[in-house]
């Protein structure tokens, strides 16, 4: 049996958020299971929190050497991944990406002819990378009674592609290029079934953000039907009950720390993979405040932990020369806590804005 602070501590222990620790970039991305990456300053700010020392210019460096890529994966959103992992996750997270195509589709009522666009797509694609404004068009051209938009998000979850970063002060544009995973990754990117594909999408979960029900990597992942793989690696992990009497898998090696094991303050992005990554959040969200963390265009607001527990969020206004970060905690907050987020968020500011902006920290 395993109390929700234990399953607390384990789950932190995976996402660094402990104690920050010395560790390179794109190995970090890999331990953290990826970073949702919907906006391109929430991964530098997810690595700033959670990595000692770490400097901007260290993961903008990984994603032009390519070690590191922006890519469609987990819930059909964007992540940064790991080249390995972008390769090595796409066949068990393609069958949720082709679904989630034909959704998008039956909703606009669109009618699509994939299996002749992908091609074309690919040859487009092929000549240089393209915005995905640049080439629906294209495509809608060569497609005529084809729905321009569903044509476009079909393209996007069916075609294995990487976002081009460029000199942009947090790596990419806008509207940034996409190109073919094929060519950034040095080789074919398979998508056809493969059963050793969706064990390492499980074992990925699990070694980010275990111990975690059948659920929780379904949720996680977008993907169903993952029973049965749980069941074939089950000889393999180490299984245990919560308090709710949920089956939960492990690896058994994987740290799980005594639930006394103090857990400091910390700012969390946008989107932050924690609060995303279990169907039962307790273990980092208070039930009566989970609906606090979903906005009607379904934005994930920027969040802050006081005893490894979500406990508010907060937002950045930019004028000027200052930037002023506001703490809105759900509830009145220890002295202390208070003390130390505010040290947390006056040194955030200084990582995202620069010493020469004056910073101001307030709570609301």
């Amino acid at each position: 049996m395993l109390s929700a602070r234990r399953l607390n501590r384990a789950t932190l222990a995976r996402q660094l958020l402990l104690a920050r620790e010395d560790v390179r970039v794109a190995d970090a991305v890999r331990r953290l299971g990826g970073l949702q990456a919907q906006e391109p300053r929430p991964p530098f700010v997810a690595l700033w929190t959670r990595l000692e020392g770490f400097e901007r210019k260290s993961l903008i460096a990984a994603l032009r050497r390519r070690t590191v890529v922006r890519a469609t994966a987990m819930r059909a959103t964007l992540h940064l991944l790991h080249r390995d992992d972008a390769r090595g996750l796409r066949p068990a997270l393609q069958p949720m990406l082709a679904e989630t195509a034909a959704r998008v589709a039956k909703a606009r009522r669109a009618t699509l002819d994939v299996d002749a666009a992908l091609p074309a797509a690919r040859e487009l694609l092929a000549q240089r990378p393209r915005t995905f404004n640049e080439l629906r068009p294209l495509l809608a051209e060569a497609f005529p009674g084809n729905e321009e938009r569903s044509l476009g998000y079909a393209v996007r979850m069916h075609l294995p592609l990487v976002m081009v970063p460029t000199g942009d002060p947090w790596a990419y544009p806008a509207d940034t290029e996409f190109a073919l995973a094929d060519d950034a990754l040095g080789g074919p990117v398979a998508t056809d079934p493969d059963p050793a594909a969706d064990e390492r999408l499980v074992l990925f979960h699990l070694s980010a953000f275990g111990p975690a029900a059948v659920a929780d990597v379904q949720t996680w992942s977008g993907r169903t039907g993952l029973k049965d793989v749980l069941e074939r690696l089950r000889p393999n992990l180490a299984v245990f009950r919560d308090e709710r009497r949920r089956t939960l898998f492990d690896l058994p090696d994987a740290p799980r720390p005594d639930e006394d094991v103090p857990a400091p303050a910390r700012l969390l992005p946008e989107f932050d993979s924690l609060v995303l990554a279990h169907k039962d959040r307790t273990r980092v969200v208070p039930e009566e405040h989970r609906a606090k963390l979903a906005t009607k265009n379904l934005r994930i607001p920027a969040t802050f932990l006081v005893d490894g527990v979500v406990a508010g969020t907060w937002t950045v206004e930019r004028k000027r020369d200052t930037a002023g970060l506001t703490l809105a905690p759900f509830a009145k907050l220890p002295a202390a806590a208070t003390r130390e987020l505010k040290a947390e968020a006056a040194a955030l500011l200084r990582f995202t804005d620069g010493d020469d902006v004056k910073a101001v920290v307030g709570v609301s």
